[in-house]
């Protein structure tokens, strides 16, 4: 399904309805208390309306948003960037048609005008003059007026707003995305001006790196180090893309003595070959993780564009391979089929899944080894497979298969009334607060069953992460969509401003 500006609002709908198949427990107004590693494992409180629950699981990921209450619980540094300029926003009615569709810049700021639901515009303002003192409080409808009538030099009425929000460049990362069993994705690890649109798209992205990760390491299919690459991939990756939108805030101030610095990109972007490098900026397409090991080729660590595929069963693509969620080792051509690559993999067979296809214009190379996640994770032309796939996945078996333990039940009296019961198969239980804009304590996920006391029985789920059914985990031969990957984000209102 295409996502391209797709709204946000209908963006999580699909992701609730796809995650509620794979047997995704939501819960809603539910408010994260306590985080805390315990014996092993995690120990996640939460209170609703119906009370508290308390859950457990081998790992928690705190999705929870800038003000994330599993950042704050787990410990976690960050390096901060204040802000700098102010800005809000809003779905409005406004009066007189004075506002045109577009980007304006005044020397007091800019007012950004797209069209909105009901007849409404949504209008985003800047004001380059500084920081909000009052950032806290909510803003009103009377505020949006002064803010673009003072930006327009020109009296604008408002009226009928559907919402209103602020927000700032304040800029932070987290100094790491890992802590022991606790780890941080989306808002909870970075937040940054949000021009551009790339934060949700980098927060999905964490969502994909560490979803497959921890799904193998709770089967015990990972390599030892596996779950400490999600933070050596992202962290970079999102300090790219706050100095992407700091640069971006420094060409949108109105002084005069930027005016050169604006013209020469204006320049550059209409030249064309420098306008797709910066898209590519953009959408996160030229991301290249880092290395693993001294020397690589070209395409070790590069993301593997979604290109069609001739095989002995028809034609397909990239992301139809990858449904299943194990890894991919495409043989291309005869120099594929005869270089000896399948015999290095035995050992991972039922893991691995071999595909044979016909040559691919612009991949020259005989075979590569594709992660779940789209990334290349070795390529023909280097030596070591084998050590890849052990670095990877662990060491080599014929035999993949692994059984979690069962989870204790939760008795009526610990499951409250009020609440869906909680069943002692740990499904997930994927939540967010009841308004987006002020879900600032919610937690990625709710797993495993509930109870009101702290027994030390810990049941192989993921937190935030994944979950395993309480019966046995199905061979690697079969799909990975079993082990139930679900991630409660707090969000706000904003896909981007392209």
């Amino acid at each position: 399904m295409a996502v391209l500006k797709c709204a946000q609002e209908v963006l999580e709908s699909h992701f609730e309805v796809r995650a509620r198949g794979l047997g995704v427990r939501v819960l809603r107004g539910c408010r994260v208390v306590g985080v805390r590693q315990w014996r092993g494992g995690v120990v996640v409180t939460a209170r609703g309306a119906f009370g508290s629950v308390v859950c457990r699981g081998l790992f928690v990921v705190g999705a929870d948003g800038a003000r994330s209450v599993v950042r704050e619980q787990g410990g976690f540094e960050s390096r901060v960037y204040p802000a700098t300029v102010s800005a809000l926003a809003g779905d409005v009615r406004v009066e007189g048609g004075v506002l045109e569709v577009g980007w304006h810049r005044t020397e007091r700021g800019w007012i950004v005008v797209k069209e909105g639901v009901g007849g409404r515009l949504r209008l985003r303002t800047v004001n380059c003059g500084g920081p909000c003192a009052r950032w806290r409080v909510e803003p009103t409808l009377e505020e949006l007026r002064r803010e673009v009538s003072w930006i327009a030099g020109r009296e604008v009425v408002l009226g009928e707003p559907l919402w209103l929000s602020r927000f700032s460049d304040f800029s932070r990362v987290a100094s790491s995305y890992r802590r022991g069993r606790v780890f941080l994705a989306g808002d909870a690890a970075h937040v940054h001006f949000p021009v551009g649109g790339q934060g949700l798209s980098t927060g999905l992205l964490d969502a994909v790196d560490l979803g497959w990760k921890l799904a193998f390491a709770v089967r015990g299919w990972a390599g030892e180090g596996l779950l400490d690459s999600y933070d050596a991939e992202r962290r970079p990756a999102a300090q790219r893309v706050i100095a992407h939108t700091r640069a971006q805030v420094a060409l949108m101030r109105p002084g005069p003595e930027l005016e050169p610095l604006r013209a020469l990109f204006v320049e550059l972007l209409a030249g064309g070959g420098e306008a797709g490098v910066l898209a590519s900026m953009v959408s996160a397409q030229d991301t290249v993780l880092p290395a693993r090991g001294q020397h690589r080729g070209y395409w070790e660590g590069r993301f593997l564009p979604n290109v069609e595929l001739v095989t002995g069963e028809g034609r397909t693509d990239v992301i139809a391979l990858l449904g299943g969620g194990r890894p991919l080792l495409l043989l291309f051509g005869a120099r594929g089929a005869g270089g000896g690559f399948e015999e290095q993999a035995r050992g991972w067979a039922g893991l691995v899944r071999v595909v044979r296809c016909e040559e691919v214009a612009g991949l020259e190379c005989a075979a590569l080894l594709v992660r779940p996640d789209g990334y290349i994770a070795w390529a023909s032309g280097r030596e070591g497979l084998a050590g890849v796939l052990e670095e990877y996945f662990g060491a080599a078996t014929h035999s993949r298969t692994h059984t979690p333990a069962s989870t204790p039940s939760a008795t009526p009296a610990q499951t409250p009334a009020l609440t869906p019961a909680l069943t002692s198969t740990p499904v997930m239980a994927l939540a967010s607060a009841t308004a987006l804009e002020r879900s600032s304590s919610s937690v990625s996920a709710l797993s495993a069953s509930a109870s009101s006391s702290e027994a030390p029985g810990l049941a192989p789920s993921v937190s935030a992460g994944s979950s395993l059914s309480s019966s046995a985990a199905p061979a690697p031969s079969s799909s990975l969509s079993s082990v139930r990957v679900g991630v409660w984000v707090s969000v706000g209102w904003w896909c981007g401003w392209g």
